[in-house]
């Protein structure tokens, strides 16, 4: 009797345990799920600002056609990249940076564009939403870096001792992090 008594309240503890080790990996992968949210919202910030920039570009002169036109079409191919917030893995999160990452190129051959043109920069809406698409990047890579601290937190939670058998029999996969765009080591160079 005394044997199945402890049998019963070992196998309750397991299962205290079991449940408060599932509700932390919950926790944590919501976490991971907020976080991306922030990420997609900071891109589509980004996404959204750009026609008013591009517009006001156009306005206030008539110079390098093509940069504007590599804006409007990395824009245009940065927001058809989606990825599932339940499908974190480190192929789709690689293919939605690497759409982004072409983006940034764009803006930043416009941006750089933009010193060879006095009367460009001059233009007091061209230069707010310069500093609007300069707090905006800002914002982005806040993200991406909150981002990849609670992916941090989620996959090291998802492998360690006894979270993993939990992770495992529940189906807690870890999840990709945002990663350095290949050749970001490299400064960029300016051309004109």
């Amino acid at each position: 009797m005394k044997t199945g008594i402890i049998v019963i309240v070992v196998l309750a503890l397991l299962v205290m345990l079991g449940c408060g080790k599932y509700n932390g990996l919950v926790t944590k992968d919501e976490n991971v799920k907020n976080k991306w949210g922030v990420v997609q919202s900071s891109y589509q910030r980004r996404a959204d600002l750009i026609p008013n920039l591009v517009a006001t570009v156009k306005g206030a002169a008539n110079f390098e056609t093509e940069t504007l036109e590599k804006v409007i079409q990395a824009r245009a191919s940065a927001t058809q990249i989606k990825v599932d917030v339940n499908d974190l893995s480190p192929e789709k999160i690689q293919q939605y940076q690497a759409a982004q990452g072409q983006l940034s190129q764009a803006l930043g051959r416009l941006l750089a564009v933009s010193e060879a043109y006095p009367d460009l920069k001059a233009n007091a809406n061209f230069q707010n939403l310069q500093a609007q698409l300069e707090g905006t990047e800002n914002r982005i890579n806040v993200a991406r870096n909150d981002f990849n601290e609670a992916v941090n937190a989620y996959n090291s939670s998802v492998r360690t001792f006894p979270n993993n058998i939990v992770a495992g029999i529940t189906g807690f996969k870890q999840k990709g992090y945002f990663e350095a765009a290949a050749g970001s080591e490299n400064a960029p160079q300016v051309k004109f």
